[in-house]
């Protein structure tokens, strides 16, 4: 019994000390010196001061953000420091350390001691409530007692009614004013309580800490400490601002929407937005074998890859299945993004399953698609789109402050100026407006994601729009909005059913009608579109004539010519409109078999 006594005193002894020491922990100063915010992830350097004594040295950096990936600390050393490992902890703590949240602690802990005292009235208010109950009760029967004996006071019965009246109504009324109070503070300890999360990341209680052992020489230095963050991201966005005068450049703003929950401020930071993913990983994940398994349409082994869609005779067959390659790709895309995430944590052998899974969907969908389609599949997927998006960095000039918060905070990557080609565009068949476009070539040094975009003329707000991918050097259209003043219409004048041989032929004759209330000239892109067949066999469609001719653009008539889309180049003179409004009149052949009849028009 002694020597057991003996030895618990002993690892008392020895445990109490270690306990205090980790209690009272005495931090390096260090501060935030650079952000790379990710797509979803961001590395944050800090700027750790050594101690000046040479030799071996714990230094211990505190705290660290709740959204910190323990796996992913590592430090750097510089002249004269040698890092010997850099380790990730967590401690116990009695309250949080942080002075925003120390006050709403205590803010809740003061409006709690108010809700008590209140409740403990109304408590004391109800009860003497309960006790005048008990006395009407006693004094009705009195009174009864009394009346039947002949003895009945009437003035101090009276007196008895009124007493037990006032004090009821004001009871009420108090009770009443408690519970509003009461109502009240319950709301405003949730309110704080939400406070309370979104400042401290919903942990209170727990202190994260990067130990350091380093090796040093004599003198001052300092330690580079990294580490990776959750919750954080961001996403381009994008203002255009067109000026009234068509000479005038295109202002774009590229802007930057950074989600910052962290719970560790940055402040005055040098901050780098990329698209990247951040490799922490120093080998590359294993190639695994790729096994061949046969499945019947119902029973796909493994659930993955799924059964692909048959091509038929169905026109919706066809994007069934291009529905479905679309799927695998996004599907090796995640999976892709999910190797390299658990990499960074040190979980080879998942990270290995995923890359290896993510290459076999890509694999299964060369085999499954037919040629025409693998040649579709690259076309839809450029270069430097097919391993998931452009990775692109971008280096922000100013050092800046983002500090942890629940809303999306915008930064300005760079200000832009483009030169414009404004025309406007009419499309008769879907709407009535005329919308001015400007044609735009990047000519900048910045890749232009795609994203959300904002459209001004002048100062007045047009719309809003998305932008697709931009490289360098590509050129691009940005829409400006409606013009009031131009208006276009489109009707059919005649249709005519003939035969001819064995085959039916339907003519069509349309008129489109453009108005213009400027006063200066415009130039116009006119579309619309006559049906489009496949089976160009089965279906003849033949523009027969237009009293205006077809655009000769290049581009146009290689790619939209074909797919039977009709386009006009006109010019509107000032006040062209009503019985001087500028007519384009055209007319279409169809012909097919007599046996056969037209299914459905599918707009594709």
């Amino acid at each position: 019994m002694t020597r057991r006594l003996l030895l618990a005193a002993v690892v008392a002894t020895a445990v109490l000390p270690a306990l205090a020491r980790a209690a009272d922990v005495k931090p390096a100063a260090s501060k935030v010196v650079h952000v790379t915010v990710y797509q979803n992830t961001a590395l944050v350097t800090r700027e750790v001061t050594a101690p000046e004594a040479a030799g071996q040295a714990e230094i211990v950096v505190s705290p660290l953000p709740p959204a910190t990936q323990e796996t992913s600390l590592y430090a750097e050393g510089s002249d004269g420091i040698r890092v010997m490992t850099a380790r990730y902890r967590t401690r116990a703590i009695q309250q949080d350390n942080r002075e925003e949240v120390r006050t709403v602690n205590a803010r809740i802990r003061e409006l709690a001691q108010k809700l008590q005292l209140l409740q403990a009235e109304l408590n004391t208010l109800q009860q003497n409530s309960a006790f005048l109950t008990k006395l009407e009760g006693f004094t009705a029967s009195t009174l009864t007692h009394l009346t039947d004996k002949g003895q009945l006071d009437s003035e101090k019965t009276i007196a008895l009614v009124n007493y037990i009246r006032d004090t009821r109504t004001k009871a009420s009324k108090e009770e009443i004013g408690l519970k509003q109070q009461i109502a009240a503070l319950q709301e405003d300890i949730e309110f704080q309580k939400r406070v309370l999360d979104e400042k401290s990341g919903g942990v209170v209680r727990t202190e994260r800490d990067a130990v350091i052992v380093v090796d040093k020489k004599a003198g001052a230095g300092t330690i580079r400490l990294n580490y990776l963050v959750s919750d954080a991201s961001w996403r381009p966005q994008y203002k255009f601002r067109g000026s009234v005068k068509e000479k005038d450049p295109v202002v774009i703003e590229y802007l930057a929407a950074v989600r910052q929950q962290t719970g560790e401020d940055w402040t005055g930071v040098d901050l780098t937005l990329s698209t990247a993913q951040p490799l922490l990983n120093a080998a590359p994940p294993d190639l695994t074998s790729l096994e061949v398994s046969i499945a019947t349409p119902h029973d796909p082994k493994h659930g993955l890859p799924r059964p692909v869609p048959m091509a038929g005779p169905d026109p919706g067959s066809m994007a069934a299945r291009g529905a479905y390659f679309k799927d695998l790709q996004r599907e090796s895309d995640s999976l892709r993004q999910k190797a390299q995430e658990n990499l960074n944590k040190q979980d080879v052998a998942r990270a290995m399953r995923e890359a290896n899974d993510a290459a076999a969907l890509e694999q299964f969908r060369d085999f499954a698609a037919t040629r025409e389609e693998v040649f579709k599949i690259s076309a839809d997927m450029p270069t430097e789109v097919v391993a998931g998006g452009p990775s692109v960095t971008y280096h922000l000039k100013n050092k800046l402050t983002l500090p942890t918060r629940n809303d999306e905070q915008i930064l300005e990557i760079a200000r832009l100026d483009v030169a414009p080609k404004f025309y406007y565009k009419a499309l008769p068949v879907l709407t009535t407006n005329v919308y001015r476009l400007a044609e735009l070539t990047n000519t900048t040094e910045y890749i232009l994601l795609p994203g959300d975009a904002t459209v001004y003329l002048g100062t007045d707000f047009v719309g809003q729009t998305k932008l697709p991918l931009v490289a360098i050097g590509k050129p691009f259209t940005v829409g400006f909005g409606a013009d009031p003043q131009l208006s276009a219409g489109r009707k059919l004048i005649d249709k005519i059913r003939t035969t001819q041989g064995g085959n039916q032929v339907l003519t069509f004759k349309y008129q489109i009608l453009l108005n213009s209330y400027k006063t200066t000239p415009v130039e116009v892109q006119v579309w619309d579109r006559m049906p489009h067949a496949e089976a160009s066999n089965a279906i003849e469609v033949v523009l027969v004539k237009s009293s205006v001719d077809p655009s000769k653009d290049p581009l146009y008539v290689r790619d939209e010519k074909p797919k039977n889309l009709l386009r006009w180049d006109v010019k509107l003179e000032p006040k062209q409109n009503g019985d001087k409004a500028l007519t384009i009149d055209y007319e279409y052949r169809l012909a097919f078999d007599r046996n056969v009849n037209i299914g459905a028009f599918l707009a594709k």
